[in-house]
């Protein structure tokens, strides 16, 4: 019997808001998490932008996404996005193994110096309410801030969408087959995971990140629970300043996408320790 027929005919005997028609719900989108999961490595490789070309790279998605898409950041002739805390940042990027385009990017900002601050010290210290959490609190080592995540529309689906943060794309369904096509909504997930992977490989402690609540929410939904630490303010939109620590992360994971950033973090760490030989 089909997943949605079974799921169909439970709900009828014992209702749509039962423990059993939920628990078969629960259990039908872990394996679905499980199986895409699995998947996500077979088409995409996460990779530390550690050369000055893939860096580029990092920085003409980052200039299509917030200048050109959205609108967040005025065009340049260079055609790049870059700012002063990419000096000391670790860029991240997702490859679509096939086509060999790039699928999306973020970047973790790590400041070792005093004086190297976080975007969110920069623009936003009045955002952070909780002052425990204050990022100053902290030697500069332990913290970082995931910021600058971007995903080219080509990669982004409407119609796949499982997550409210989602951003509204379009795909032309002939150059990707349906299993990739179901891959595709992770790749933001996969991003904060490989975020994620960065700053405990790197043993940081505390990360920082603005996003809009909703998709937070979202995060939360799929076991990433950010903390909020301070109230919605206005910046590149309705956004919030979050944290969240390693033991966090790893206490709300669900074991579907633990299988992804167990990929994610082995993947990336021989990369990273490459990269901070440099």
């Amino acid at each position: 019997m089909q997943k949605g027929k079974l799921v169909q005919k439970v709900q009828n005997i014992f209702g749509a808001n039962s423990r059993v028609t939920k628990a078969l719900k629960g259990y039908q989108k872990l394996q679905e998490v499980k199986e895409i999961s699995h998947h996500f490595s077979s088409y995409l490789e996460t990779k530390i932008a550690d050369t000055a070309a893939l860096k580029n790279e990092s920085y003409k998605m980052r200039y299509q996404v917030y200048c050109n898409e959205e609108g967040f950041e005025p065009p340049n002739e260079l055609k790049i996005e870059k700012d002063e805390f990419d000096d000391y940042s670790v860029c991240c990027l997702i490859e679509h193994i096939q086509t060999e385009r790039f699928a999306g990017t973020v970047r973790v900002v790590r400041p070792k110096k005093d004086n190297q601050l976080l975007p969110i010290e920069k623009f936003c210290s009045s955002s952070i309410a909780n002052s425990n959490l204050s990022p100053s609190n902290f030697p500069r080592h332990q913290i970082c801030e995931i910021s600058r995540l971007a995903v080219p529309n080509e990669f982004r689906r409407r119609s796949m969408d499982k997550f409210d943060g989602a951003a509204i794309g379009a795909i032309n369904p002939v150059s990707y087959s349906e299993t990739e096509l179901r891959c595709f909504p992770f790749i933001a997930i996969g991003l904060y995971l490989a975020a994620a992977a960065v700053s405990i490989n790197s043993d940081v402690k505390h990360a920082y990140v603005m996003m809009e609540p909703r998709l937070a929410r979202s995060m939360r939904f799929i076991g990433i629970r950010f903390e909020q630490i301070g109230p919605i303010v206005d910046y590149h939109g309705k956004r919030a300043a979050y944290h969240i620590t390693p033991e966090m992360l790893h206490k709300n994971l669900p074991k579907g996408f633990t299988i992804m950033y167990r990929h994610i973090k082995h993947t990336l760490k021989n990369q990273q320790a490459m990269h901070l030989k440099k």
